[in-house]
């Protein structure tokens, strides 16, 4: 579980400087493992219902080398986590935006009448 967490705070750091995959890489992460990354993020974000996200999983490669299996399974798990997580603040912000505007209109309301 720390791994996942050191691995999905580097993601957070570096996105927009180098991928991921070679990220994870230059952090001696073995190819495979980074290539499992890689394939389980983009299935994890298509589970969360992320549009751009595409189910890709080697199988024959998960069943027979364990690092990327468990690069697969630590991607999904973290990039479904984190698209869910930007989904809830998402709908947050539009709840704060729209209970923002009622409370305007009302104090509007109270402003105009005698």
């Amino acid at each position: 579980m720390w791994r996942g967490a050191v691995v999905l705070g580097l993601l957070w750091m570096v996105a927009g400087c180098q991928s991921t995959h070679q990220e994870l890489l230059a952090r001696g992460y073995p190819p495979a493992y980074a290539d499992g990354f890689d394939d389980g993020c983009s299935s994890g974000r298509q589970a969360a219902g992320a549009i751009s996200g595409e189910f890709r999983k080697d199988v024959p490669r998960y069943l027979k080398q364990p690092p990327y299996a468990e690069g697969w399974s630590d991607g999904f798990r973290q990039c479904q986590a984190m698209r869910e997580s930007q989904e809830r603040d998402s709908h947050q912000n539009e709840r704060d935006r729209a209970w923002q505007q009622e409370k305007d209109r009302d104090t509007a309301r109270a402003y105009r009448s005698p």
